[in-house]
């Protein structure tokens, strides 16, 4: 099953408004960092940005690009750097990885949200923050983890709805006050002996493919023929036949080839419009018209195995989003063959892909964006999702 989804009733779950966990958890989070993600090093970039926000008190909502699962705890360094706890908009699946994550996270200032859905608490509790400016907000824009440490996938557009619901109610206080965005940029580097780090992690998934040893070849080599071989098992699975031609084009047949039946007969009359979205998008909307049944125990053994499939299927086209056209190109860097070893890993059904040590991340923090309380509707797309997006890609020099 698809850890991202559940057929379990989804309950929020809010956040507890201490702190006194925030500055426990705070003396041993770098070495629970080192030990669990491999992140041995950091670099804090923009920090007097923040600070002026805080000391204007304004309400600050942080948009941080979403790479890798080290993110949300990384961001606690910044947490610690500051001295200021902060609340965080996660999503629902975290909170059911066990007990917990389930105890800890509300403690450390996370509350959950339902991506496959409308979930008008989390919106109303996240509005409710940034408008009385208690603490500042978290929230990933991407909405899903991209898997690419230099490239930035289309935002979620309810993170300007977010922040310009709240800088009306703070508009309309006396004095005024502000909502602000700080976009912040998270860039890894992979700083060990990249040969023995991943090598053992190819041999492994070549030989789920009964394949003899390729340690004499080079490693992008093996990462390239490990990427044809999976694509090629998956068009054979729901195209019936390999597919040739440049890789990026049979990614996106793939996807369509998965997406467009389900679309026809889950969606309707939207279908249509479906194509024109994201798959990201696309597949949200599938879940939202698929979990359902599920949830309200609706289904014989056999439907809920065949919903499952195609959720399943579903979770195939999104992966087919995350390898970029040309991701490894002639010379890719370290990051970019974790990333994509990683990927496949979890194409393979590996959840927790490996762990590659040592990492180093830089987090750079940038200028406030001012969130009017209105959108001006005479602009074909939202200005502040398009300012916080290229103020992402500055930070992360893309």
């Amino acid at each position: 099953m698809d850890p991202l989804v559940s057929e379990d009733r989804y309950v929020f779950i809010p956040p507890h408004r201490t702190t006194l966990w925030t500055w426990f958890v705070a003396t041993w989070l770098r070495p629970y960092l080192k030990k669990s993600w491999g992140l041995a090093s950091f670099d804090l970039h923009g920090l007097d940005h923040l600070r002026a926000s805080l000391a204007a008190g304004h309400g600050i909502l942080l948009a941080p690009n979403h790479c890798r699962l080290s993110d949300p705890p990384s961001l606690g360094v910044l947490v610690q750097a500051l001295r200021q706890p902060v609340y965080v908009m996660a999503s629902a699946h975290i909170f059911r990885e066990g007990w917990f994550p389930r105890f800890m996270l509300p403690r450390l200032g996370a509350f959950s949200v339902n991506r496959e859905g409308m979930d008008r608490e989390a919106l109303k509790l996240g509005i409710e923050i940034l408008s009385t400016a208690e603490r500042p907000l978290i929230v990933f824009p991407e909405g899903v983890t991209s898997r690419t440490n230099d490239r930035l996938i289309p935002l979620q557009d309810g993170v300007a709805f977010l922040a310009r619901s709240a800088a009306k109610r703070r508009a309309a206080l006396t004095p005024p006050g502000q909502v602000v965005i700080h976009p912040i940029g998270l860039r890894y580097q992979f700083r060990g002996d990249l040969e023995k780090s991943l090598g053992p992690v190819l041999q492994r998934l070549e030989s789920g493919l009964s394949w003899g040893s390729r340690e004499g070849l080079p490693l992008r080599e093996r990462v390239v023929q490990l990427g044809k071989a999976l694509l090629t098992m998956k068009e054979m699975e729901f195209h019936g036949e390999a597919r040739t031609g440049p890789t990026h084009e049979r990614l996106a047949a793939l996807g369509e080839d998965i997406l467009r039946p389900l679309e026809a007969q889950w969606l309707g009359a939207r279908a249509a419009t479906a194509p024109q979205d994201t798959i990201i998008m696309r597949v949200k909307n599938l879940r939202k018209a698929m979990l359902p049944d599920l949830v309200e125990k609706r289904l014989n053994p056999e439907q809920r195995a065949e919903r499952w499939r195609q959720l399943q299927a579903v979770t195939v086209a999104e992966q087919t989003f995350h390898f970029p056209p040309d991701y490894l190109g002639d010379n890719p860097t370290p990051e970019r063959l974790i990333e994509t070893v990683e990927r496949y890993e979890e194409a393979f059904g590996n959840q927790n892909p490996t762990i590659h040590r040592p990492m180093h991340l830089s987090l750079t923090i940038g200028p406030a964006i001012p969130v009017p309380p209105d959108r001006d509707k005479k602009a074909e797309s939202d200005p502040i999702m398009d300012q916080l997006a290229a103020s992402l890609r500055q930070l992360l020099g893309i």
